[in-house]
């Protein structure tokens, strides 16, 4: 199946600033009926066949953000504007990214980048690591996707909470 993540909206029947009860209910329409994982936790996250993992984050009641971490096989595919993230080296998707929008490497969490007019980050366990052999940090293990204002510093949460009044 193929997922192409759409910020600020969400990911297919995954709708940013859905009811939880929409979302559980959008996240169980994405299970492969014909062989449902153990892992599975309703409400919470699925694993496809492909070990593709599909989370969702609730707040206040709210659809917050999606998170998808990296299948096991390419039966499943998630893409942004025909960049697939999960299948292209780490480096190569932030080359890729920056011809759409600013992507920086977050200061606080090494391997993790994000893209935060799209509210986009990605992410994998290790800094830098050139070696396609070494799968856990040569491609992003987990891209999220979040509701406008998930990156704001306490300062800029206040600032849009002053503008939106």
């Amino acid at each position: 199946m193929d997922f192409e993540l759409a910020p600020p909206t969400g990911i297919g029947p995954l709708q940013i600033g859905m009811s939880r009860e929409a979302a559980d209910v959008a996240l169980d329409s994405l299970r492969d009926l014909s062989s449902v994982s153990e892992s599975d936790r309703p409400g919470q996250h699925i694993f496809r066949p492909s070990g593709l993992m599909i989370s969702i984050h609730c707040t206040r009641g709210l659809l917050e953000s999606v998170e998808l971490s990296r299948p096991c096989d390419a039966t499943d595919c998630v893409t942004f504007r025909n960049v697939d993230v999960f299948a292209l080296p780490a480096r190569e998707v932030v080359t890729r990214m920056r011809e759409h929008t600013a992507v920086h490497a977050d200061p606080d969490e090494p391997g993790c980048f994000i893209a935060p007019d799209l509210l986009l980050s990605f992410w994998r366990p290790f800094a830098t690591d050139d070696d396609p052999e070494d799968e856990q940090g040569y491609y992003f293990t987990t891209v999220l996707l979040a509701r406008p204002g998930y990156y704001d510093t306490p300062a800029e949460a206040e600032e849009r909470l002053r503008r939106n009044r």
